[in-house]
């Protein structure tokens, strides 16, 4: 008797992985989450098209946090399957860190390195993922180099050509990080320590720090939750003047006059699952959900 065909890909989950959208820049099938008993994320399939900003919503508990944290692994599903671009990132073969260089993380409390000056915070990782790149041409030529010598000259292979440095490489993040802090008013705080700074001047530089490595989809995980309400203004600017120029995000957030004017789809989550979802003016104005009414009846 044959055993039952595999699926396409190596994964450590039960469900069996189903053909994922190729239209969908992330997609989840079948996602849960459980801590011990506590079931967190209860099947959930969803689909990220690339443009949207999608807000959720949903009572403190309800599963928002842990669903973004979801998507980019931050938070190993329990069972189910997250897409990125048509890629498995719950397989075993997928190099989670590279698919993560392309989906930019905003978290409540700014996670920004304390010992390290502003410059530095936003220039570590792409110096680090570009010295990484260039040491992996460089090894690539060594083992031509050898290679050839064992070849006639008529086959040998070309040198992959390198097309920066390392000094480059730093001055060119630097250039970026300069021109991000300029763009949010704040290049006269380059060389001077996150914990100096304003708690919404810090959220800010988290957000181009994440924008400095070219994201195709930025995560904002309640960025307004651990500021001051005269400090929320100023970063939920920034995150809308993304919003016009076209970037994909997913926003946790309470602000729901942000939602509704940002958001072309907007989630409500309870109880681990997404009980309603639609345009921000079906939402607010025409909700169906009598959990979602509910909601809405206290935070409005």
């Amino acid at each position: 008797m044959k055993s039952a065909k595999k699926p396409k890909y190596l994964t450590n989950k039960n469900t069996p992985v189903e053909p994922f959208d190729p239209e969908a820049l992330i997609e989840v099938q079948h996602l849960s989450k459980h801590f011990g008993q506590l079931t967190v994320l209860n099947d959930i399939n969803e689909k990220i098209y690339q443009g949207e900003k999608i807000a959720i919503i949903g009572p403190s508990g309800s599963g928002k946090s842990t669903f973004l944290r979801c998507l980019n692994m931050l938070e190993d599903p329990t069972d189910g399957y997250v897409f990125f671009e048509g890629n498995n990132l719950c397989g075993l073969r997928v190099n989670i860190n590279v698919q993560r260089r392309h989906m930019g993380m905003v978290f409540q409390q700014f996670n920004l390195f304390n010992n390290m000056t502003v410059i530095k915070n936003i220039t570590l990782a792409p110096v680090h993922v570009a010295l990484n790149e260039l040491n992996k041409t460089k090894r690539r030529n060594f083992f031509i180099k050898l290679t050839n010598l064992f070849k006639s000259k008529d086959k040998k292979q070309a040198f992959v050509p390198l097309q920066t440095n390392k000094k480059q490489i730093k001055a060119d993040a630097h250039e970026n990080a300069l021109k991000l802090l300029k763009r949010i008013g704040l290049e006269d705080k380059a060389d001077v320590y996150p914990s100096t700074l304003s708690g919404g001047q810090r959220q800010r530089i988290a957000i181009i720090r994440a924008l400095a490595m070219n994201p195709k989809v930025m995560l904002f995980d309640e960025p307004t939750s651990a500021l001051d309400p005269e400090m929320v203004g100023e970063v939920l600017a920034l995150i809308k003047e993304l919003a016009d120029e076209g970037m994909t995000m997913v926003i946790v957030t309470h602000e729901m006059g942000f939602a509704r004017e940002v958001a072309t789809r907007v989630l409500f989550m309870d109880k681990g699952k997404i009980q309603e979802q639609g345009s921000a003016e079906n939402i607010f104005g025409a909700p169906k959900n009598e959990r979602l009414k509910d909601f809405l009846s206290k935070v409005l």
